[in-house]
């Protein structure tokens, strides 16, 4: 077993004084010298695979604890934290955020939740479901690969045997299951979209769903039926304690599923790769929507065979994520429960079906500026007869860095003077001299001059 890197010195001591052992009595149990023990509970040595082996064989402990930062989102989680305008000028840096975890980690653990729990400048409270969900989510970078392989295996039976995706999952659900798929008017289904009547062995879908939807239904009955088991014990893993978030995880990784044998792995990466990830080449091949396909692509972080580290966001037209995932992009900048109303993905909603795409320019919590070209589109969701469903806008975005051979990059001009300058949401941010402001940074102090009038109806004090 090849040793990794890891720090656990204070886990590793609460665990010896738990036991009500000396560093030499440890020591002896564990087979190491007394010495080197101190070294490891002092983080001047790491804990590698073997000797975490030893401690599981020698006490009663899960060694999930020895990586409690999880808890708060790691180094990036704690960032997010401090990057609230109460703590602006104590200029924490990241080195320090890593020592503190280091060396004090339940005491960052008490930061979070008391942080979490008085609101958290603005943040979803911490013991929200969908919140919870989020950050179990973001602890996977929205990856599964047990559940890739699998919908991958799917695939390539289903693609044996009919070319028609449709015609195809509908032949493996009757097949193997008998259960027929049955398209229905909307006056007999005037609340569902989708049903699944066991006495009359059909699932029952609605003429509001259009293909791509269809066939994303199909599946999902398919992933309910197939990988019940394998979705369960990821949910399960997670060990929430509140119930709504372990069904809401549960359903993000049924759907999950689904999305992967639409888009087979293997297939869709190699896809993006010889198209320059084009959006709509991507959807006409593999008979996806823009959401189904915006959340394939946050999910690209199979060992060896890595896509683009995109994010995804789906908002509303006031202004509300109802949907976020920072994949392995890294951003801060769905962290507030709002985006900026200078951001393409609230303009977006003024040019129906159409691809917007956005050089923006943001500043990170650790106050350096990021650069992000971001792509959104509005989609409709199926929902009443008339046109009459809701709409969202869906927006994703990739580090500028590493977006220049995109297809939807052609003719964007990367120079920093022709980024749009955006920040978390009113409340937020600190940018000066912005006349979409609303309301002034939380937190921050304000100057008044009744002889004069600015850009902005809130001046920031230096």
């Amino acid at each position: 077993m090849p040793d990794t890197l890891l720090l656990a010195g204070p886990a590793i001591r609460r665990l010896r004084k738990r036991e009500g052992l000396t560093q030499s009595a440890m020591a002896a149990q564990l087979g190491i010298s007394p010495s080197y023990l101190n070294l490891v509970e002092r983080n001047q040595r790491p804990l590698s695979a073997r000797l975490l082996v030893r401690l599981a064989e020698a006490y009663d402990f899960d060694p999930r604890s020895l990586r409690q930062d999880e808890a708060v989102g790691g180094i990036d989680g704690l960032r997010r934290r401090l990057a609230d305008a109460r703590f602006a000028d104590l200029a924490i840096d990241r080195d320090e955020i890593a020592e503190w975890l280091s060396a004090a980690p339940q005491a960052a653990i008490a930061f979070a939740r008391l942080f979490d729990a008085s609101g958290g400048g603005g943040l979803a409270a911490a013991d929200e479901p969908m919140e919870l969900v989020r950050r179990e989510i973001e602890r996977w970078r929205n990856h599964f690969p047990d559940l890739d392989s699998a919908a991958e295996a799917m695939a390539d039976e289903l693609r044996l045997s009919n070319a028609d995706t449709g015609a195809a999952l509908a032949e493996r659900l009757r097949q193997k299951h008998q259960i027929a798929v049955r398209i229905l008017p909307v006056e007999v289904m005037p609340d569902a979209l989708r049903r699944l009547d066991l006495h009359a062995r059909q699932l029952q879908l609605s003429e509001l769903l259009d293909t791509s939807s269809r066939n994303f239904q199909i599946a999902l009955q398919l992933a309910l039926l197939e990988q019940r088991d394998e979705i369960t014990a990821l949910a399960n893993g997670a060990q929430f304690s509140d119930r709504a978030a372990w069904r809401l995880f549960r359903r993000h990784l049924t759907a999950y599923f689904a999305a992967a044998v639409l888009m087979p792995y293997g297939r869709f990466i190699r896809a993006c790769e010889a198209t320059g990830y084009d959006l709509p080449i991507l959807q006409r091949r593999f008979g996806v929507g823009f959401e189904q396909l915006a959340h394939r692509l946050t999910t690209l972080q199979r060992v060896g065979q890595r896509g683009l580290p995109f994010f995804m966001a789906r908002v509303d037209r006031a202004g509300q994520f109802s949907k976020r995932y920072a994949g392995a992009s890294g951003t801060a900048l769905l962290d507030s429960d709002t985006g900026c109303p200078l951001w393409v993905a609230h303009r977006a909603f003024e040019r129906a079906g159409q691809l917007c795409v956005q050089l923006a320019s943001f500043v990170e919590p650790s106050g350096a500026e990021s650069f992000w070209l971001t792509i959104a589109r509005t989609v409709e969701g199926s929902g009443a007869p008339g046109g009459q469903g809701p709409r969202f806008v869906v927006a994703l975005g990739i580090d500028a860095g590493l977006a220049g051979t995109l297809a939807q990059a052609r003719g964007v001009s990367f120079e920093a003077p022709h980024a749009v300058p955006i920040g978390p949401g009113c409340a937020g941010c600190h940018r000066k001299d912005c006349g979409q402001r609303s309301l002034p940074p939380r937190g921050a102090a304000l100057a008044f001059d009744e002889r004069s009038r600015g850009l902005t109806p809130f001046t920031i004090a230096d």
